[in-house]
């Protein structure tokens, strides 16, 4: 009888202890989001241009990358728990020094201390998860984290919209204050103790080149589409140094890894068939995300006039599915196994990610966009957790930390590059849409002719010259819209195509139970 009140104690304080890591991840994520829609705002405020203001940006951004693979080695010698709370409290004291920041220098700075907070709050999260449950009950745990998680990004736009439109901007940092504090004391009070702490030699070469390379790397693939690679000169020559040098920190970072006995980031787990698999089609989705994620905000905004805070409310009921599907994804795959929960959720992805492409044009009813974008979150819901606990669950002991800094780091650096990759892949097909429309544009194509002779019968009453004037803007900004929507059509086409890589790797993922 006693046995058993104290399983059941056991039971419920673990998870209590998953409401603060959910509380952390949750401010965490959504402040990572929330922060770009009050730049306009900053930038009035500040008396800056978008070019140093971006920094606020950027060096979050940065920081975030460079302090995750160190979070192994302070869990595996401090202990989850104190560096959860050391985490947390960092996050909560540079969120209200935003808010109360004076000077554009003074935001930049407080926001790298942010993100040292933050940067930690998801690693450590994970690696408790693993330590607190059991393989069975991971994938439950897991869902209920991963709303958080899949929520947060969705709602930043449409909480940031609002508060800027209506309330004051500082309160975008400032209502970290009361739920980060809130956080730290239910740390205290129901996270497991983390015994004693155990100093060990840390690997110095690991942590300076995953520090310049993360760093080179990030900042590179943030500024990729506003350099001129084909035209290299003395003025942005620092791009390609920065570039050699992120490129050759990690190819050292590598080798020094794979032969130190005990590496900062072990990429020897990469041995583990599940792990590898997992993090294979983790990154493949980060990819088909962004063919939603970064597009729509684009297409609603810019094409559709709407502002950030109405593009947000349109992607918040994808937002609400995502997360009520993975709340209930951990279940669904402890019951019916990793290919018949993650390929069917795989195969919707994939169809609504499509279907979406297609649909994409100046005139798309917005309900076909949301009940398409509802679709895809379905199918990422389905997918997400049980893909992570399928690649965790083989990890036990101190390797959970290790695991979860591995596959942080992997995430972190794949989300920068999906959006790269995404931003180039619009760039160059607005270019190539844009010359291919302006060569049809020519007196002998009967459409465009209609189209001219009825655009002078509306601009009769202006003088010659004005009317040719307005007739040479309208044409070009219609060329540079259809061009512009078009190219984003072709961008989340090639971002649906994607997926189908990750299904193939869904056929070869087996349930197993070997721990490491």
């Amino acid at each position: 009888m006693a046995n058993e009140i104290h399983s059941n104690k056991k039971d419920s304080t673990k998870w209590f202890a998953l409401i603060v890591v959910v509380i952390g991840t949750f401010m965490a994520i959504l402040d990572s989001t929330i922060v770009n829609v009050a730049m306009p705002k900053m930038m009035a405020v500040f008396g800056v241009d978008y070019t140093t203001a971006k920094w606020i940006i950027t060096a979050y951004s940065l920081t975030t990358g460079a302090v995750i693979p160190v979070t192994g080695y302070l869990t595996n010698v401090f202990g989850a728990k104190r560096v959860y709370i050391f985490a947390l409290s960092v996050f909560t004291a540079g969120s209200m020094l935003c808010g109360f920041a004076g000077t554009i220098d003074q935001i930049i700075l407080f926001r790298v201390m942010q993100a040292l907070g933050g940067g930690m709050i998801m690693p450590v999260g994970l690696s408790m998860i693993l330590e607190l449950f059991e393989p069975h009950e991971r994938g439950t745990a897991l869902g209920i984290w991963g709303m958080s998680s899949s929520a947060a990004p969705m709602m930043g736009p449409t909480l940031g919209g609002a508060i800027v439109q209506y309330l004051d901007w500082r309160l975008i940092f400032n209502l970290n204050i009361p739920v980060g504090v809130v956080g730290v004391i239910l740390a205290f009070v129901l996270l497991k103790g983390s015994g004693k702490i155990k100093f060990k030699k840390i690997d110095v070469v690991g942590v300076l080149t995953s520090t310049v390379g993360l760093v080179c790397l990030l900042y590179i693939f943030g500024e990729w589409s506003n350099i001129e690679w084909s035209n290299i000169t003395l003025d942005n020559v620092g791009y390609s140094i920065l570039l050699v040098l992120g490129i050759g920190s990690m190819l050292l970072f590598v080798l020094n890894e794979l032969f130190h006995p005990d590496p900062l980031l072990d990429l020897r787990m990469f041995k583990i068939v599940s792990f590898t698999q997992s993090q294979v089609v983790i990154c493949v989705l980060t990819l088909a995300m962004m063919g939603g994620v970064f597009i729509l905000p684009l297409l609603f905004q810019d094409i559709q006039g709407m502002t950030a805070m109405q593009s947000g409310m349109m992607i918040m009921p994808s937002a609400i599915t995502s997360a009520m599907v993975m709340a209930f994804s951990g279940k669904i795959y402890a019951k019916l196994g990793i290919r018949m929960t993650i390929i069917p959720g795989l195969i919707l992805l994939f169809l609504a990610s499509y279907f979406m492409a297609i649909a994409i044009n100046v005139n798309t009813p917005k309900h076909t966009l949301i009940m398409l974008t509802i679709f895809r979150s379905v199918g990422m819901g389905l997918t997400m957790m049980p893909v992570t606990t399928y690649g965790m669950n083989t990890i036990t002991g101190k390797n959970s930390a290790k695991a979860s800094a591995l596959a942080n780091t992997i995430k972190q650096v794949f989300s920068a590059f999906s959006v790269t990759l995404m931003t180039a892949l619009i760039n160059n097909y607005n270019t190539v849409n844009y010359t291919h429309l302006a060569q049809q544009v020519t007196p002998f194509n009967m459409y465009i002719y209609g189209f001219y002779n009825k655009l002078q019968i509306l601009l009769a009453p202006m003088a010659p010259g004005q009317a040719s004037s307005v007739t040479l803007q309208v044409y070009v900004g219609l060329i540079n819209e259809m061009a512009y929507v078009s190219a984003m059509s072709k961008a989340a086409g090639i971002m649906a195509l994607v997926t189908i890589i990750a299904i193939i790797f869904a056929f070869f993922m087996k349930d197993k139970r070997n721990k490491i």
